[in-house]
């Protein structure tokens, strides 16, 4: 063997060495990750320190708190998000997860414990493993379901705390009846376009529960989604910063039954951002889950004898004669015939700036629609009669349908709706329009 060889050799085997040991110190329990007393390791000191030396925080018995803590957030959304990578960041002890949505890229934009690469992934499921990166100390249990009068029971008695970050009255109003029967605190929030709210319900079972504030749930036609209204991330994200804040609040005991008054927090992101706080009455005693003789119970929730779909009811409206319909493919041979008609497109003008169809006149079914009556014509072609065809586009296909019954009531004989409007338009006539969510 040469000289030269050898030296190759013994470099080789110091190199094998070197790994080998690098090896073995991975194996082992980093002294980072043992714990350092019956409490945290060195690790959850250093992580947690800065929060813990804020006054208004507590200090470490605080910290202790939220180790022990278990708490649920109901949507892993535009409110969960924010929320729960700041709670996990924290140091809460075991976070549970229920959502059975999946993660799309038009989430993206507000909901921001998700990524690109998490799209078509259960969203809890895409929470969880980022918590996990963002802080190993935390247990993240996660429900890829629907909560329902079957099974919200049953994951809700697991938990100290809930989080309502869900977008609809009908889930609303169960979180509230179990949590309430369970004797759980509620902090609950909502946002769409750039405004958002939160509060915090049944605090210490002292507190007013959400029938206190809503005894009635609202019109179905008043309910918008963000799919449907719009929503700006950084605004509903600052209110899911703040359901964490209060969550943290509640956790440590910086409430008590003794210094807690029902509120109402009003964020608004335009024109100047600002945050309004309001009082809210107290716990009321004729409330039916959480007043002096409730009749909503946990029996008449298991059995289904409380539907709350059926409660908070549904959008109907009576549809239009099929006469006076057309598929987005009967439409498109109209254009292609160069058939003489009006089209009129009834979405909001941000939404109309958007994306389009050719040659359509914006006129805004709410409020505008409604308020032209006779002044219509106004907004046509001078040359359009009302024995002329009038198409009627929409989103979705439901606001083009109440116009083309306006228009019948004005005498456009010939108005037609097309049936689902731009969102079917791309899936049958044109899939290269941008379609917004």
């Amino acid at each position: 063997m040469t000289q030269e060889s050898r030296e190759e050799l013994l470099a080789r085997i110091a190199q094998l060495e070197a790994e080998n040991e690098k090896l073995k110190k991975s194996q082992q329990p980093s002294t980072q990750y043992t714990k350092v007393d019956e409490n945290f390791c060195l690790d959850e000191y250093k992580r947690y320190g800065r929060q813990m030396i804020v006054p208004q925080f507590g200090s470490l018995t605080s910290q202790i708190k939220l180790k022990n803590s278990k708490i649920l957030v109901v949507g892993a959304g535009g409110l969960g998000s924010p929320a729960l990578l700041y709670l996990s960041a924290s140091g809460i002890g075991t976070i549970g997860i229920v959502d059975d949505d999946t993660v799309d890229t038009s989430n993206l934009h507000r909901q921001v414990i998700h990524n690109t690469e998490m799209v078509g992934e259960l969203k809890c499921i895409s929470a969880q493993k980022y918590i996990k990166k963002l802080n190993p100390h935390v247990q993240v249990d996660v429900y890829p379901v629907r909560l329902s009068n079957d099974n919200a029971f049953d994951i809700i008695s697991k938990y100290d705390l809930v989080l309502d970050c869900t977008d609809h009255p009908t889930v609303r109003y169960l979180i509230n009846d179990v949590s309430v029967i369970l004797g759980k605190t509620i902090v609950s929030g909502s946002g769409l376009k750039s405004d958002g709210q939160l509060t915090i319900l049944n605090f210490a079972t002292i507190g007013p529960c959400y029938r206190c504030f809503y005894p009635q749930p609202p019109s179905p036609s008043s309910v918008t989604s963000c799919s449907d209204g719009g929503v700006i991330g950084p605004a509903i994200g600052l209110v899911g910063v703040s359901m964490a804040v209060e969550t943290i609040k509640v956790l440590t005991g910086f409430y008590t039954k003794e210094n807690f008054s029902p509120f109402l927090s009003s964020y608004s992101g335009y024109p100047q951002q600002q945050i309004r706080v309001f009082k809210m009455r107290k716990k009321q005693p004729n409330c039916v889950v959480c007043g002096q003789s409730p009749s909503v119970t946990r029996e008449a929730i298991e059995d289904g004898t409380i539907n709350y779909a059926t409660f908070c009811g549904r959008v109907s409206f009576d549809p239009i004669d099929i006469k006076h319909r057309i598929s987005p493919k009967e439409y498109d041979n109209v254009v292609k015939q160069g058939k003489k008609h009006v089209l009129i497109d009834v979405r909001p003008k941000e939404q109309f700036e958007i994306t389009r169809l050719p040659n359509s006149i914006n006129i805004e079914w709410d409020p505008t629609f409604r308020k032209l009556e006779d002044s219509i014509e106004e907004y046509l072609p001078s040359d359009c009669t009302k024995d002329d065809e009038v198409f009627v586009v929409c989103r979705f296909g439901n606001d083009s349908q109440m116009a083309v019954k306006k228009l019948l009531e004005l005498d456009f004989k010939n108005s037609k709706d097309i049936i689902g409007g731009l969102s079917k338009w791309t899936e049958d006539v044109d899939p290269n329009m941008p379609k917004y969510y």
